[in-house]
């Protein structure tokens, strides 16, 4: 879970619109109504597409040097980037039910002064995390 900055190909289409392939990943590539939206469309098919990397323990490929990449006619590269950490909160937030095993006399403790067991496990791994 990190932040990356990849090339992409930003191809105008006749309408106004942008084709963008992202040339390091497979199956990388989305389409923007304009150029704003072209960039945040870019931006959300790269969090996802190495979000399904990391989940799957791929090794995810080095970016290529934009020097490196050829363009035609009134193509241009652009880098795009993300936060795969910030998309999982945005978008892989579903609850999941864990079992805890603890001290009897915490359990009391913790229920004497109303603690929510779930907060506290969520606070403490993202401090773990480092997030």
């Amino acid at each position: 879970m990190a932040k990356y900055v990849y090339p992409a190909i930003f191809t105008p289409e006749e309408n106004g619109a942008y084709s963008i392939v992202f040339p390091d990943l497979d199956g990388c590539y989305t389409c923007g109504d304009d150029l704003e939206d072209g960039i945040e469309m870019a931006e959300d098919a790269l969090a996802l597409v190495l979000y399904g990397y990391e989940k799957d323990g791929r090794t995810i490929p080095a970016p290529s040097k934009h020097t490196e990449l050829t363009v035609n006619g009134e193509e241009f590269v652009n880098y795009v980037a993300c936060d795969t950490m910030a998309y999982r909160k945005r978008f892989n937030n579903k609850a999941i039910k864990k079992t805890l095993t603890i001290p009897e006399w915490m359990n009391e403790e913790a229920n004497a002064l109303g603690l929510n067991f779930s907060q506290i496990l969520q606070d403490a791994l993202l401090q773990k995390f480092q997030v």
